[in-house]
């Protein structure tokens, strides 16, 4: 039999790390994170990356370990995942992968290989023009003509990943469908059991809306500040919501009221983004998030 792996995957500010924690220390585990902006380092208020006493002294790994000035590939977290829970099961213990970042835990539930695409700037730029002058829609309806799988589960409003789409087709001339079935074409070495938290939107955004006003009296500002003052490139870091509006702000181009604003409305947009992807999961166990975190606790030991 295959080692068992839990996955908990849930939006942003649904309660992920408290649960994960509860979990872990129910069943002997150790967490993975899953958060694409949680690697970095000196990044720790805008990506909510949970404090020492917030581990409540339960193993972390995949925090607080990449340097914002370097780039990181989906590649590099499925490899680093892999170590890491080869490392928990090798001291009896059990792994725990936690977090949001639904392209990450595909590529490491799945065994996807997603390409690494070196960007071609010229049709990049070509696309960039597209947007500005046509819409996102138009490079949405673009990348569903190549693409009507991948597209399923991506956002209308999702440039990044539209993008995406586009390009590796222009690269390769595969599409994203056709490169993940010839790479899920791998053994895939563990029994994931996943489980997502769902909860009503309305509290949700209640949610976010708060954790935003307490990453910017936890000193968000001075953290973004402090950034920009050590590093000078940021391939990928930057990606995460919170760092660029607040650089706005320091640049003199939003006031503080318009960044703060702007802030909750992204992160509202990217926790439906992150439901949109995690419903096209038929794996996936729903957990209540409005239930108390022990009968969740109860409830994932229960359906393993």
């Amino acid at each position: 039999m295959k080692p068992r792996v839990i996955v908990i995957l849930g939006p942003t500010a649904s309660g992920k790390t408290a649960l994960s924690i509860e979990l872990a220390k129910a069943i002997d585990g150790e967490i993975v994170s899953c958060d694409s902006m949680q690697i970095y380092k000196d990044m720790t208020i805008g990506t909510a990356k949970p404090e020492e006493k917030e581990q409540c002294g339960i193993k972390h790994y995949l925090i607080d370990f990449v340097s914002p000035d370097t780039r990181y590939t989906v590649s590099d977290y499925r490899n680093d995942a892999k170590k890491a829970i080869k490392e928990i099961l090798e001291k009896g213990k059990m792994p725990i992968v936690v977090g949001g970042t639904g392209l990450y835990a595909d590529s490491l539930i799945y065994e996807i290989d997603y390409p690494e695409i070196a960007i071609d700037k010229l049709y990049r730029q070509e696309l960039e023009k597209i947007a500005q002058a046509e819409g996102l829609d138009r490079l949405y309806k673009m990348a569903c003509n190549i693409d009507e799988q991948a597209m399923k589960k991506i956002s209308p409003n999702d440039q990044k990943r539209i993008l995406r789409v586009l390009e590796i087709y222009h690269d390769t001339g595969k599409t994203k469908t056709e490169m993940e079935i010839e790479s899920r074409k791998k053994e895939v070495p563990y029994d994931y059991h996943v489980f997502a938290i769902n909860m009503p939107r309305d509290i949700l955004y209640n949610r976010i809306d708060n954790r935003v006003e307490v990453m910017i009296e936890k000193g968000l500002i001075e953290e973004v500040e402090d950034l920009f003052k050590k590093y000078s490139n940021f391939p990928t870091a930057m990606q995460g919501i919170g760092y660029k509006e607040i650089k706005q702000f320091l640049d003199g181009k939003i006031s503080k009221e318009e960044a703060i604003d702007t802030i909750k409305k992204e992160s509202r947009h990217y926790a439906k983004r992150q439901m949109t992807w995690f419903r096209k999961n038929k794996q996936i166990v729903w957990l209540d998030g409005l239930k108390d975190k022990k009968a969740n606790v109860n409830y994932i030991i229960d359906n393993l």
